[in-house]
């Protein structure tokens, strides 16, 4: 693994600009962070400490998709088309959210018609960003070098001043992208110094033991059905939380008449949507609203998903507590069931 010195991470971005389609993170007119698409000449800064409110999953699991079709006779597949595309500056928890679909989404070739052809750029916070708790559900705030093709780690900062960054090529894929940039290598102390970046992260968390206390609730089925009742009150069945989640995977199908027959579509879904578990004969194992709940958060934070998946199904990012109108992200819903 090579580790060089870089003064600004638009250099690099601007280097990558020459060969791939750049995404990053760029504050939009309502003050939010979004994915946006950087032009070759692109003078916008590059802001280290923002974070979308969207996670960049739908780039790869489309909201919407269309699937195939079929004129009657013959099926016709539709596989999206792709170009080499890097997304810029992800943090540690979108890293491991994604690591996380590409897991489930192994076998899914239009999932991966897109993944293929994309390089990921991570980025280590030095700071909590708001409701976030990565590190104690081990998804930051470092980047995990083996989910990222480059990584920009910040060097300890001198009167308040940013004196540079390290650029870890994390993968084959990531020193091949930087080759011929005429970069310094690095002093042996660079990983002392990243470590410790890390260290002063960690120690600027919230304390949130209400959040270890909740999972070992959920996972000792202690929870009784009136407090899922309760918070399934609060929900609106918007979906907000499961849009936003970068772990959410749920979709559903659908077929589309046409003159020439049909088209089938996948769309985004969401558990906590009275419908997805409904089956073709009416019964409904999650009619009940509570029930809805109490599986969310099961699939978030249950050791049976540890077993299958390799971790947790939450990140630690916070962004459902942001998006929820109902007050039932994970810090509100955590907070209570620990405390019952």
């Amino acid at each position: 693994m090579y580790v060089y010195e870089l003064e600004r991470p638009e250099h690099l971005r601007d280097w990558l600009l020459m060969r791939y389609r750049v995404m990053q993170p760029v504050q939009d007119a309502t003050g939010n962070g979004s994915w946006q698409e950087v032009i070759s000449g692109d003078v916008t800064p590059f802001d280290p400490a923002l974070r979308p409110v969207m996670s960049p999953k739908t780039m790869f699991f489309a909201e919407r998709e269309h699937l195939f079709e079929f004129d009657g006779e013959t099926f016709r597949s539709s596989r999206p088309a792709s170009e080499p595309q890097v997304l810029f500056g992800m943090k540690a928890c979108d890293l491991t959210a994604l690591a996380y679909q590409d897991l489930h989404f192994q076998d899914d070739p239009y999932y991966q018609a897109r993944r293929k052809d994309t390089l990921l750029v991570g980025i280590d916070c030095s700071s909590p960003c708001e409701n976030g708790f990565c590190s104690t559900v081990d998804a930051g705030p470092l980047v995990d070098e083996a989910r990222a093709d480059l990584i920009l780690a910040p060097m300890p900062s001198v009167g308040g001043d940013q004196p540079g960054w390290w650029l870890i090529c994390a993968s084959p894929a990531g020193q091949a992208a930087v080759d011929g940039m005429n970069l310094t290598p690095a002093d042996s102390h660079w990983r002392y110094w990243r470590d410790m970046n890390g260290e002063h992260a960690r120690a600027a968390f919230p304390n949130d033991t209400y959040i270890i206390n909740g999972i070992q609730r959920i996972n000792a089925r202690a929870i009784p059905d009136a407090v899922w009742d309760n918070l399934a009150r609060k929900c609106l069945g918007c979906s907000g939380c499961s849009q936003t989640c970068p772990t959410c995977s749920c979709y559903a199908t659908r077929d589309i008449k046409t003159d020439k027959g049909f088209y089938r579509e996948r769309f985004h879904d969401s558990c906590l949507m009275e419908g997805f578990q409904r089956e073709a004969s009416g019964a409904n194992p999650t009619s009940a609203a509570g029930r809805r709940v109490a599986r969310y958060w099961y699939h978030k934070f249950s050791g049976d998903f540890v077993r299958k998946m390799g971790r947790f199904g939450c990140v630690g990012c916070g962004r459902c507590e942001a998006t929820c109108p109902g007050s039932i992200g994970v810090h509100s819903v955590m907070e209570k069931i620990a405390h019952v």
